[in-house]
């Protein structure tokens, strides 16, 4: 067997193979030897078919089964030989087997790249020291009374006033006619002054009373968010069915007991710091992680095959897909399709595959590698993460060799960062936290 390899880039080759017609002429000899053994061919008994009967019924047959076994054995080889590391799988075109002929095709393959070692001691990393401030605990305790806020019936018997909740039956008429954009809707919950369908339905709600009904003629504007409605005079007609008011609780322990085990403010407010610091360990991490992989990837210059590429895009665009979904969004009503999101993270599957790529070069130039121990501690970690015990994470493991060295690698990985930061020359400063605040 010849092979000769053509370099189409650092990742991407075509092996030009050739078996020899000797090793092809025994094959197909073989092959037909085997066949006229059991063909059924009209006018012959078993076996006694002649060859050129074989081949004129079979012939097809024969040489597309001969040919997928020799390329496939062949193509291993031919790798071996050349000592390549594949990813992905080749790209054959088949061409037709001939009698008497060597055997030639083509694969074209991706393989990992070789990396030089990479320069990864001494980096400079800025690293922000967050401090949990009073207006985050605040704007917390704040959002969990918004939670726990509800509206009750006034007690007094009047009329509708601005800043009241009212709970009614609506239904909008155009010149008469029941609207499709305002169709008969009951038990709708508004707060009136806040304009959620119009300022002058709201105007015509304050004065109302209990069980009243009344006709209240809007006039939407020409530029009117909904274009069904804008410009158009709607009357509707209301059925006020309750009056009501927010009762908002105090901030205070009995608040606290509201979530579950906190008999006191103070220990809800702990446990608020508790998370709040735990959230900033974690963007600290990932902040010094794009640091480091903006820099070593800056610094090594090299191609990644599009095998591994499509690979972290399928993951990606799958993992954007799910949460579009989960949140009821339809990514066509929003402009959005399978392939334009391949495009928009193709860049970040780019950077994913030569961090993975950079991580696994660090690791082999390193000789880093993990004890029985490290596994096992990295199962207990997993399974508190997850609150599964211990037991159910390595039996799942061990009856998946291929994701146990999966989840190997991935300390490993771990392993990596942790080194390339204690090596860094880390500058702590400290991080202005800009709070958002919601009324």
């Amino acid at each position: 067997m010849q092979v000769n390899v053509e370099d189409l880039s650092s990742v991407k080759k075509i092996l030009h193979v050739e078996i020899p017609e000797d090793v092809v002429t025994r094959e197909i000899d073989n092959a037909y030897k085997e066949l006229r053994k059991t063909a059924k061919i009209k006018g012959f008994r078993p076996g006694k078919a002649p060859r050129q009967v074989l081949e004129r019924h079979y012939k097809k047959d024969v040489n597309a089964d001969i040919s997928s076994r020799l390329i496939q054995e062949s193509f291993a080889d031919a790798a071996t030989e050349q000592n390549l590391n594949i990813v992905g799988s080749p790209q054959i075109d088949p061409p037709e087997l001939e009698y008497k002929q060597p055997y030639r095709y083509d694969a074209t393959v991706e393989i990992r790249p070789e990396l030089a070692d990479i320069a990864f001691k001494d980096l400079p990393l800025k690293k922000n020291i967050y401090a949990v401030q009073d207006e985050e605990i605040a704007a917390q305790l704040k959002m969990l009374q918004k939670n726990l806020t509800r509206q009750v019936p006034i007690e007094e018997t009047r009329p509708v006033q601005e800043g009241d909740f009212v709970l009614m039956d609506y239904e909008g008429f155009k010149e008469g006619e029941p609207f499709e954009a305002t169709q008969k809707t009951e038990n709708y919950t508004l707060k009136v002054g806040e304009a959620q369908i119009a300022k002058s339905l709201d105007e015509g709600l304050v004065g109302m009373n209990l069980e009243e009904e009344k006709a209240i003629t809007v006039t939407f504007p020409e530029d009117h968010e909904n274009a069904d409605l804008a410009g158009q005079e709607i009357t509707f007609q209301v059925s006020l069915k309750e009056i009501r008011k927010e009762v908002v609780p105090e901030i205070d322990d009995e608040f606290a007991k509201n979530f579950g085990v906190f008999e006191t403010l103070d220990a809800l407010k702990a446990e608020i710091v508790k998370n709040l610091t735990e959230g900033y360990e974690k963007r600290v991490d990932q902040e010094l992680n794009e640091q480091i992989f903006s820099a070593l990837i800056a610094q090594s210059d090299f191609e990644v095959p599009d095998t591994m590429v499509d690979y972290e895009l399928d993951m990606i665009v799958s993992e954007a897909e799910r949460s579009f979904s989960y949140h009821n969004m339809n990514m066509d009503e929003i402009g959005l399709t399978h392939e334009s999101l391949r495009e928009k993270y193709r860049d970040t599957a780019v950077k994913q595959v030569k961090r993975l790529l950079i991580l696994g070069k660090i690791i082999e130039q390193e000789s880093l590698s993990l004890s029985d121990e490290e596994v096992d501690q990295g199962m207990a970690d997993m399974a508190a993460s997850f609150n599964q015990p211990t037991e159910g994470i390595r039996k799942f493991y061990e009856e998946s060799p291929d994701k146990l060295e999966y989840f190997k690698h991935t300390l490993l990985e771990k392993r990596a960062i942790d080194l390339i930061i204690k090596t860094s020359k880390i500058e702590e400063v400290e991080a202005e936290v800009v709070q958002d605040t919601e009324e």
